[in-house]
């Protein structure tokens, strides 16, 4: 799968009017994230077991 056919959707952290948008999109094996005001810049790519490590560790915070 390339990232021009991944399923992008806005995390429901990201306020609905101002300026901080990150997007998520999932595949089994990644998860993708990207910044919504830049769509074509650097994004971040990270392991479903590595993505559930960081979850869980904000989740304590």
């Amino acid at each position: 799968m390339t990232t021009s056919t991944l399923t992008w959707f806005k995390s429901s952290y990201s306020s609905a009017d101002g300026p901080d948008c990150v997007e998520v999109a999932i595949t089994p094996a990644t998860i993708h994230i990207r910044d919504s005001k830049n769509k074509e810049g650097a994004r971040l790519t990270f392991k479903d077991a590595t993505w559930t490590e960081f979850l869980a560790f904000t989740a304590d915070r």
